[in-house]
C-alpha cells in the first residue's frame, strides 16, 4: 500500500504547524511543505517587534473569541480542541518557554522570534517533513483521488490531501477560486489613522490611557473601543486605534478611509462629571490662566491643544470664559471630532480581513465542504484577530486541526 501523500502550500506559522502535526500523527505519511520565498516563517520573524507574540493568556474560548472581529463563531469550538494552553505546552515540549506580560501577551522568555522560528524548523526536520523553499505553485487541479499541483518550474506534484496555508497571497486566493471556493474580498485590518491636523501631530509621543474612540455613523456598537492611545507624527496609533481599525475594517475600506472619529479623552467620567470638574476649577481658580490650571487628568500639552480647539487662548482666564465656551470645552474633552484622512501602516505586522468563506469549511477538521481532501489553515480563511497574539493562535489552532485530520481521516 502506497504511503499517504500530503502537500502543504505556504511556509508560514499555519503551514508549518499543519505539516508538523500531520507528520507526527502519521509517521508513515509523506508530508511536503512548499514555500515560494527563500525565507520561510518571515512573518513570524518580524512579529512583535522581533519578539514574536506567540499567543495570549486567555484560556477560556468564549472570552478568547471576543478578540476576533471575523471568525469568532467558527473558532469557538476549534479553540476548545487546541487553545492557548495547548500552544504553550507544545512549545514547552520543544524546549521553548513562554512568559506572560502584564497585558496578557505571551512571548518566548528569550525575547526573540528567532527562538520560535528555530523551534518550528527543527520540528519540521525531526518529524520528517520535506521542506522545499523557493518553490512557486502556479495551479492546483482536483482529481478523483487527490490533487495535481503544477510548479512554476514546470514540475508536477501529485498528492492525496492538500492544505492551503498561503495567508493573504493573491496566488492562494486564485487557487481557492479555481477549486470552486468563494473569497470574501480582502481588505486591510490593524492599521493606524492619519489625521491631517498639524497641531495634533505636533503632540507626537503623548499617550493617554484610557480613551474611548467611536466611528461616527458606523451604526454598530462594535465600532467603538476603549484603551490606550498614542499621538504620532501622522495622527493616531495605540491599541485602541488598532482594535477599532480591525472592527471597522470593512466600513473604513468602503469609505476610502475618510471618516469622523469621536474621541472621549476621559471615558471614566460621565459628561456631567467633566462639566462639574471644569466648573469647580472656574470657581476656585477664576483669575488663573486656563492653559495652566486644567482641573482634569490630561497631559499638559494635550490640554493646551484641547482648549485651543475650544477657542480658548493661552492668556484667557477661567473667570472670563462664557458658558458657551465652557460647553464647547466639555464637548472637546468628551466627544471631540477628528477627521480620519487615510490609514497608516502598523509596522510590518500587516493583517488582512477577508479570505475563504467560513461556511464552506468544516471547523472540526478544517476540510473544505466543497472539495474532499482540501484543507485550510491560517490567514487564508476569513478570520482575523486584534493585536495581542490572537492571529498567531488562530494559525496554530487551524493548522493543528488540519494536520490531525489529514493524517487520520479515511
Amino acid at each position: 500500500m502506497l504511503p499517504l501523500r500530503i502537500v502543504v502550500i505556504g511556509g508560514g506559522a499555519a503551514g508549518f504547524f499543519g505539516a508538523i502535526t500531520c507528520a507526527k500523527a502519521n509517521p508513515d505519511a509523506q508530508v511536503t511543505l512548499l514555500e515560494a520565498s527563500r525565507q520561510p516563517l518571515a512573518k513570524v520573524l518580524i512579529s512583535g517587534g522581533g519578539r514574536c507574540n506567540v499567543t495570549h493568556a486567555c484560556f477560556l474560548p468564549e472570552e478568547l473569541v471576543q478578540n476576533y472581529p471575523r471568525g469568532a463563531k467558527a473558532l469557538r469550538g476549534a479553540l476548545t480542541r487546541f487553545g492557548p494552553q495547548d500552544t504553550v505546552a507544545w512549545f514547552a515540549a520543544g524546549g521553548v518557554y513562554l512568559k506572560t506580560e502584564a497585558d496578557g501577551r505571551m512571548f518566548p522568555v528569550t525575547n526573540t522570534s528567532e527562538t520560535i522560528v528555530e523551534c518550528l524548523i527543527k520540528a519540521v526536520a525531526t518529524s520528517g517533513v520535506k521542506l522545499r523553499i523557493g518553490t512557486h505553485v502556479t495551479s492546483v487541479t482536483a482529481t478523483d483521488g487527490g490533487f495535481d499541483i503544477l510548479l512554476k518550474s514546470g514540475d508536477p506534484i501529485k498528492c492525496d490531501r492538500l492544505l492551503l496555508a498561503t495567508g493573504s497571497s493573491l496566488v492562494g486566493y486564485k487557487i481557492v477560486k479555481e477549486l470552486g471556493h468563494q473569497i470574501e474580498p480582502p481588505v486591510p485590518s490593524l492599521f493606524t489613522f492619519n489625521i491631517a491636523d498639524p497641531q495634533l501631530r505636533s503632540l507626537a509621543g503623548v499617550s493617554v490611557n484610557p480613551v474611548q474612540l467611536r466611528l461616527s455613523g458606523g451604526g454598530k456598537s462594535q465600532l467603538q473601543q476603549t484603551g490606550p492611545l498614542l499621538i504620532t507624527h501622522w495622527g493616531l496609533s495605540g491599541p485602541a486605534v488598532l482594535k477599532l481599525s480591525a472592527w471597522g475594517a470593512r466600513v473604513l475600506h468602503e469609505s476610502r478611509y475618510q471618516a469622523t472619529l469621536l474621541i472621549n479623552w476621559l471615558p471614566d467620567l460621565q459628561q456631567e462629571e467633566v462639566r462639574e470638574k471644569v466648573l469647580a476649577v472656574k470657581d476656585e481658580w477664576g483669575k488663573k490662566a486656563i492653559a495652566l490650571h486644567r482641573g482634569v487628568d490630561l497631559p499638559h500639552r494635550l490640554w493646551q491643544y484641547i482648549i485651543a480647539r475650544a477657542g480658548i487662548t493661552t492668556e484667557d482666564r477661567w473667570a472670563e470664559i462664557s458658558n458657551k465656551t465652557l460647553n464647547k470645552l466639555v464637548q472637546e474633552i468628551t466627544q471631540g471630532q477628528y477627521l480620519i484622512s487615510g490609514k497608516g501602516a502598523f509596522k510590518e505586522e500587516f493583517v488582512t480581513c477577508g479570505g475563504v468563506n467560513l461556511k464552506e469549511v468544516n471547523f472540526k477538521t478544517m476540510e473544505s465542504r466543497l472539495v474532499p481532501g482540501l484543507y485550510f489553515a491560517g490567514e487564508i480563511l476569513d478570520i482575523d484577530g486584534v493585536t495581542g497574539g490572537f492571529n498567531f493562535q488562530s494559525a496554530w489552532t487551524t493548522g493543528y486541526l488540519a494536520g490531525i485530520a489529514m493524517a487520520t481521516s479515511d
